[in-house]
């Protein structure tokens, strides 16, 4: 298209569900529920973890930074769907669209590259545990938390580099529940072959080499337990990488189909659902699976809620 033909667009209209405009009071209301309950669980978990000392172990320190990720994560995407569920103009300003996208990419990455830590954490622990003082410092715990936290950072800033120069002349309706790549990109008024392989070949190899890595830990540990003679020690083996591993299943299990391909091979409202998992649905269940499901976490509640007079026995 002539350049001198099209005028840049200055924003979008994210059009979130439109089939469910009949019951979005409904759907408000459950999204804050499941909004709030994400933060305080979220905010819970951290505080918890950075307050009992019995709890400042390699492990429980990524689940802290976990948790901390979770409370950045939503709060990238979760609130602006809150309010477009209210208006009747459901608009983003383009440069607020690539910030949401930085941060909800940047984010996301970081997660990865913490799942694979707390993977490598638990190889650590439970195949090499004579080791594993020496080779799981608090310093070099200290210095991989920091690598997520920068390789996440600087991941999305290529990409976000390449969709920033591209011409946007409308339409400026995004299928989509929140600001993403793939929907902003098929707005552009120019051939976006490029970016959409370099937004694949960056999502395939950080998607694919952290799950592949996570998983080459579970195989060395699961070899390991086998070899546990007694049933006790298997099952205390296994309940310490269970939080971790469901978490990695429901996460990863979202965002392969989602972005580790060329093209949209599904529907928009298949799309618009496993966005839902992995924005919505998997930081609110971080909480209830990394307390429900573990003794010690439950157990510094219950010694934090003592120490502040809210529980006594």
């Amino acid at each position: 298209m002539d350049a001198g033909n099209w005028s840049q667009v200055t924003e979008f209209v994210i059009l979130g569900f439109p089939h469910l405009q009949g019951v979005q009071a409904y759907l408000f209301v459950l999204l804050l529920l499941i909004y709030v309950t994400t933060v305080l669980g979220n905010l819970l978990v951290f505080l918890v973890v950075r307050l009992d000392s019995q709890l400042h172990t390699p492990m429980y320190h990524f689940v802290s930074i976990l948790s901390l990720l979770e409370l950045g994560y939503t709060a990238a995407t979760v609130p602006k769907m809150l309010s477009n569920l209210l208006r009747e103009e459901k608009t983003i300003s383009f440069s607020g669209c690539l910030l949401q996208i930085y941060v909800f990419h940047s984010l996301g990455a970081t997660e990865c590259y913490l799942l694979t830590a707390m993977a490598y954490d638990r190889y650590l622990a439970i195949c090499r545990p004579l080791h594993y003082s020496t080779l799981m410092t608090p310093a070099r715990c200290a210095k991989i938390a920091v690598g997520c936290w920068l390789g996440g950072l600087a991941g999305p800033v290529a990409e976000i580099s390449l969709v920033s120069r591209l011409p946007f002349c409308g339409p400026n309706r995004i299928q989509h529940i929140f600001c993403d790549f793939p929907p902003v990109l098929s707005l552009a008024c120019t051939d976006t072959s490029i970016n959409v392989l370099v937004d694949f070949a960056i999502n395939s190899c950080k998607i694919l080499a952290t799950f592949l890595l996570i998983l080459s830990s579970y195989v060395q540990i699961v070899r390991t337990v086998l070899r546990i003679p007694s049933v006790a020690g298997k099952t205390k083996a296994f309940s310490t990488c269970a939080s971790h591993l469901t978490v990695v299943l429901i996460f990863y299990g979202s965002i392969l189909f989602m972005y580790v391909r060329l093209k949209s091979s599904y529907s928009l409202d298949c799309d618009r659902a496993l966005a839902v998992i992995y924005s919505v649905l998997t930081p609110f269940l971080n909480p209830f699976v990394y307390s429900l499901r573990n003794k010690d976490i439950k157990e510094a509640v219950r010694r934090q809620l003592k120490r502040s007079g809210i529980l006594i026995e």
